[in-house]
């Protein structure tokens, strides 16, 4: 069967996404190690621009793991290692000259786990402009403003920025680690099941806020829900013990996937 124009097909079977503008990420040939156990095995990907790329599959398979490579979180974890390379505009991020406090600026992280800070609104969206560098006060307020717009809760947190962020509701907090995130200007967001704790309509409104978001960032996001993935992700992976079993066009992967792997996840028949 014909792949679309911008997937092109790579002998060993896997996908390789190569869209018209420039790629803002890719993996090539990528292993990982926690010490001497291998969780990722010759990961090849290429990750667009402004488009939500989903990572799927069973737990354990790798997916959390490789998100956490792309902005080398893994390296607090003592033993780990990295073969093969990670491009990021074409830089290798994991060259001994690539500056990681300034990588983790360009490439922010919300977790599964919404994590504020027991600080106020304002303070948690200000922190990392601060430790930035950051200084004058009408500046820092107009970008806390701006970033808590671009997240979606302005509105709800205007009048309220010096009380404490842990009284938010859990979908609140959410959006608020959004924010935080979004106010040192990265150019990726990196998504660890940001939904996975919220209900309903908290998880609406995160991903109604994916969908704006991915005007301005490459997002990537890792989601056990494959409802979710199937609404947010433009192109989705399939990850199977450590490896990129298939990579498409998220319609694809969910309404004609090439692998039968592929087809029994998403179907249910396992995982």
């Amino acid at each position: 069967m014909k792949l679309p124009a911008d997937v092109v097909s790579k002998k060993n079977g896997k996908h390789t996404i190569q869209p018209l503008s420039d790629p803002k990420i890719e993996a090539k040939d990528l292993d990982f190690f926690y010490s001497e156990k291998k969780a990722l095995s010759d990961v090849t990907i290429t990750i667009p621009s402004n488009r939500v790329t989903g990572l799927i599959g069973p737990s354990g398979c790798g997916k959390s793991t490789f998100l956490r490579c792309l902005n080398r979180m893994n390296d607090i974890i003592p033993g780990t290692r990295v073969q093969g390379k990670i491009l990021l505009d074409g830089q290798d991020i994991y060259a001994p000259d690539m500056d990681v406090v300034q990588l983790r600026c360009r490439v922010g992280m919300v977790f599964q786990k919404s994590n504020p800070f027991p600080k106020s609104i304002y303070d948690n969206v200000a922190y990392g402009l601060r430790v930035n560098g950051w200084k004058d006060r009408r500046e820092i307020e107009a970008k806390v403003e701006q970033s808590l717009r671009h997240a979606a809760i302005w509105e709800e947190v205007k009048d309220r920025l010096k009380s404490s962020a842990l009284d938010l509701s859990g979908g609140q907090q959410q959006r608020l680690c959004i924010a935080r995130a979004l106010a040192i200007q990265p150019e990726v967001l990196l998504m660890d099941e940001p939904a996975s704790a919220l209900d309903p309509i908290a998880t609406a409104r995160i991903e109604d806020l994916i969908q704006e978001l991915k005007k301005d960032y490459t997002i990537v996001i890792v989601t056990h829900n494959m409802q979710q993935a199937a609404r947010v992700s433009d192109f989705t992976a399939f990850f199977y013990l450590g490896q990129i079993i298939e990579f498409d066009r998220t319609e694809v992967i969910f309404t004609n996937p090439r692998q039968q792997r592929t087809e029994d996840y998403v179907t249910g028949r396992f995982g």
